[in-house]
């Protein structure tokens, strides 16, 4: 599993002109990757270090801070680049493996006690932030 986490001073994402999710406070944007062989370990672990990271204002985490949270589903953090000019997207769990995955993160962040927004997976999303600092993580399970 992979994440990029952004620090933002705000952030919406808007589906279809609806705007499905927002902050306008310092949060975190969490664009999400899944691959085949992930699973509930995998989720757990970057639930953990998406709520638990001191990348927040007085070097806080999310969970500290309170912060919102958005998580958008991202197959593309999977894609492989190395030949050619196009990507491909062999690496990237199907939507069936991908979608439980990325929702349980989503659950496990709202356990915590964090308000979650997302996007829609599959969707064709306009996700905009604010990057704070600017303030850009990669994780990787």
């Amino acid at each position: 599993m992979r994440a990029v986490l952004q620090r933002a001073s705000s952030a919406s994402v808007i589906v279809d002109g609806v705007e499905v999710a927002s902050f306008d406070r310092q949060g975190i944007v969490a664009l999400v990757g899944v691959t085949h062989d992930d699973g509930p370990a995998e989720v757990a672990l970057i639930a953990r270090k998406i709520h638990d990271l001191r990348i927040l204002d007085g070097e806080a985490s999310a969970l500290e801070a309170g912060a919102p949270i958005i998580v958008v589903s991202q197959f593309t953090l999977y894609a492989d680049t190395r030949k050619g000019r196009r990507p491909t997207w062999n690496q990237a769990a199907p939507g069936p493996v991908a979608e439980p995955l990325v929702d349980a993160v989503v659950a496990a962040l709202r356990e915590a006690g964090l308000t979650v927004g997302t996007g829609v997976f599959g969707a064709d999303m306009a996700v905009s932030l604010t990057n704070d600092g600017p303030m850009t993580i990669l994780l990787e399970t």
